[in-house]
């Protein structure tokens, strides 16, 4: 009942390399399976992971990474100088819906970008004045993903991308300016 880490996972990985500094506070929002957050937790000097699910924050205990249950990273009064996102950014259909955790992890909502919205609504409470954000979307999050960013004020680039049989996948660098 946890996403399982596929290529979304591992572009988020090779865009948090490039990116992470050894003296980033970073919090990695729907952290799931840790799979990133493993991975980044001694090339910064703290990181904190978040996921909704309580069998996804449990494997993130297990793993021995601070992990806060929440909605994206509701409640949490830190600033982070680097924030990691690969979100749910499908529109699951109805038919498709099992009713469980996974749901969660996988529906974006209509277009697949209602929980990138309410990502986006919330990066300025958790990112530092000078912080960047990293977050995956999709070819199918297109051109709605880049209208909600600049509607938000935020700057962004694509640094990484990565074609799949059916779609390609970003990874965009978002900052303020």
């Amino acid at each position: 009942m946890i996403y399982e880490p596929a290529e979304d996972s591992e572009l988020l990985l090779e865009a948090a390399l490039k990116e992470v500094r050894g003296g980033d506070e970073v919090i990695e929002i729907g952290a799931g399976s840790g799979f990133v957050a493993e991975k980044l937790k001694d090339k910064c000097r703290f990181l904190l992971t978040t996921d909704i699910s309580p069998y996804a924050a449990k494997e993130l205990r297990r793993k021995g990474l601070d992990v806060i249950r929440t909605d994206i990273a509701k409640g949490i009064r830190k600033k982070f100088s680097l924030v990691l996102f690969n979100p749910p950014y499908l529109e699951l259909e109805d038919n498709l819906k099992k009713g469980d955790w996974l749901d969660v992890a996988i529906d974006g909502g209509k277009g697949g970008v209602e929980v990138i919205e309410r990502f986006l609504d919330s990066l300025r409470d958790i990112m530092d004045a000078k912080g960047r954000a990293i977050l995956i979307a999709s070819s199918y999050n297109e051109p709605r993903i880049y209208t909600l960013l600049e509607e938000k004020g935020f700057r962004y680039e694509i640094i990484a991308e990565r074609k799949l049989f059916f779609e390609k996948l970003y990874a965009i660098r978002i900052w303020i300016e």
